[in-house]
């Protein structure tokens, strides 16, 4: 095991920060030097590894203390700080959107692309996925590679917790109280016994930018020739993404090579008897899971093209979609040795 590190969090307090201090302690990441920071939460305590730690000033911080600096606080906050602390000596991992799509910043996923972090030499800037990509692609990579998706039409039913802290707490005030103490401020409408066929603003195009961040991130993480169609629904759960998933590959492929795939495929949990009632749903498979559950997987001939449909599950927040896929990353950067 390599020799401790020292590690800061940018936005430690947040719903995505706290779990990712859960998933350090959990996986004995060796950290020698753990550097919580903030701006309005300067001060406030977090407990991490049984020790009390203060947050501490993002604003006043001196980078070359973080050898590992996780960005867990918005793109505002990335923008204007992310690359200056990898020019001063730290590798930055952003869970925000600012830097995804820009070509000098690889989007990783671990289990996927990986393999592109060896082939730096010095600190550099990672991008996390979206969380609705990641438990897409987790599943689509290894079906891709022995059957090559074509077209691809997803439809995501996400949970309020990708918002923030204030939309978990809209959805419970709107659920528990009356009309007047629970007014829509997160949300462009009522989220509580509604679905909001909207997720994130409207692009000149008709589709909102959740949706094309789907297109964005398959083309960029695992293959630029998908035809990707997406509708981004945001519902009444606290936590857990789910997805309807709809692709055409290149070849004839059974439900049931499909299921001894993703069986062989790490961080995949296949739960398929549906005659059994056995299918992954947010209560049940996304609360602090680490897998990407898939279940009620079809294989059909249409028109004579082969396509599949499955139903996928994981927790946006714990999980791929966030704060797992952000340490994976930094485990990651600590076995290909980079650290000086």
């Amino acid at each position: 095991m390599n020799k401790g590190v020292s590690i800061a969090l940018v936005g430690a307090t947040g719903v995505v920060g706290t779990k990712i201090i859960q998933l350090l302690e959990k996986r004995a990441f060796p950290v020698d030097q753990f550097i919580p920071l903030g701006n309005s939460t300067v001060g406030s305590s977090i407990q991490f590894n049984n020790k009390q730690y203060q947050v501490e000033s993002l604003k006043n911080f001196s980078p070359e203390k973080g050898q590992f600096v996780i960005f867990s606080a918005g793109s505002s906050v990335a923008e204007k700080y992310a690359r200056n602390f990898v020019a001063e000596g730290s590798f930055v991992v952003d869970l925000s959107s600012n830097f995804r799509y820009e070509d000098d910043v690889p989007l990783i996923i671990p289990e996927i692309n990986g393999e592109i972090l060896k082939t730096f030499s010095k600190p550099f800037l990672i991008a996390n996925p979206n969380c609705s990509s990641a438990q897409l692609l987790m599943v689509l990579k290894p079906i891709h590679d022995q059957a090559e998706i074509k077209f691809l039409n997803i439809a995501t039913y996400q949970a309020v917790s990708g918002t923030g802290k204030a939309a978990l707490e809209e959805l419970h005030n709107q659920t528990y109280f009356t009309d007047s103490e629970s007014q829509s401020t997160v949300y462009p409408k009522q989220i509580a016994f509604n679905v909001i066929p909207q997720c994130d603003i409207f692009l000149e195009n008709n589709f909102t930018k959740e949706e094309m961040k789907l297109t964005w991130e398959t083309h960029k993480i695992l293959d630029p020739n998908i035809q990707v169609q997406a509708t981004c629904v945001r519902v009444p759960v606290f936590n857990g993404h789910s997805e309807a998933v709809f692709f055409k590959v290149s070849r004839e492929i059974s439900r049931e090579e499909i299921i001894e795939i993703l069986e062989n495929s790490p961080g995949i949990r296949v739960l398929d008897n549906p005659q059994e009632g056995e299918y992954p749903t947010p209560v049940e498979n996304a609360t602090d899971t680490e897998d990407v559950y898939v279940g009620r997987i079809r294989s059909q001939k249409l028109d004579g093209d082969t396509w599949i449909s499955m139903w996928i599950v994981a927790d946006n927040v714990y999980g791929k979609g966030a704060a797992l896929n952000a340490v994976q990353i930094c485990e990651e950067l600590l076995s290909i040795n980079l650290l000086k």
